[in-house]
């Protein structure tokens, strides 16, 4: 039954982002001026070229997409609960933890454009894939899988932030340093030692560098690293992710009701 009521409000979620095509535009417009501002503006400085750059950029950019599209789901939720939503839900004979679990569910669409976009506009500014097709497929889902996980810190801290601000700002803090104190966009030998540290034990190094071996190789993975060792890692954190933060969320959940 729980599955089912999911599904159901998971397509639920879908059509509310069909009716308010807005919401699609920080998975298709962001994406490519993301892309476009590090690629065109700062690739040169970084790489020499634009092109290099962009073989080792784009993963990056996938990440951190990925991680700013995974924690809306929470700024909705919080305003779906401030809106009265909740209290339709609760009064239906469905299963009490359904509700989220279909958010999360009917996020995937997004997440799955987010994806798409920017390896579309990569590829088309001349990004080039050097991995088989597996490999790219197994990319692609497992960053879905990566965000899926994700959303759940995002779905905790919108039950508890008693405004949608407060979420978009307390995702923010948690996104930024993440991302930005990464090799996402610059070699972390580059960086003063004492940040190296910090930067070699962020998640958010170890998902990009399991992007670039599944879309590029082991040429510009951080030296050490295989593809199978980022990817275990990967899939060890979305567990953890899960773990930690689904049953926290849960309980939110349930105070709030």
């Amino acid at each position: 039954m729980m599955v089912r009521d999911s599904l159901i409000l998971a397509q639920r979620t879908v059509t509310k982002m069909v009716r308010n095509p807005e919401q699609f535009l920080d998975v298709s417009v962001q994406p490519i001026v993301m892309t476009v501002i590090f690629v065109f503006i700062f690739g040169g400085a970084i790489a020499g070229t634009s092109q290099d750059y962009l073989q080792f950029a784009l993963p990056g950019i996938i990440v951190q997409t990925i991680m700013t599209t995974a924690m809306t789901i929470g700024v909705n939720l919080n305003s779906d609960l401030k809106n009265g939503v909740f209290d339709r839900f609760r009064s239906l004979p469905i299963a009490r933890s359904a509700p989220l679990m279909g958010a999360v569910t009917g996020d995937v669409v997004r997440h799955s454009i987010a994806i798409g976009v920017t390896l579309a506009f990569g590829a088309a500014i001349g990004f080039r894939f050097l991995t088989p097709w597996y490999s790219v497929a197994t990319a692609i889902v497992l960053m879905i899988v990566f965000a899926m996980s994700l959303c759940w810190t995002s779905v905790f801290i919108g039950m508890l932030a008693r405004s949608s601000g407060a979420v978009q700002g307390l995702s923010f803090l948690i996104v930024f340093p993440l991302t930005f104190g990464s090799s996402a966009f610059v070699p972390a030998a580059t960086m003063p030692g004492w940040l190296q540290g910090w930067v070699a034990i962020n998640p958010v190094t170890h998902v990009t560098d399991a992007m670039r071996g599944l879309l590029v190789g082991n040429s510009i993975m951080t030296p050490g690293t295989t593809v199978g060792g980022e990817v275990l890692w990967v899939l060890l954190s979305c567990v953890v992710l899960v773990g930690v933060f689904f049953p926290l969320a849960m309980r939110a959940y349930r105070t709030k009701l």
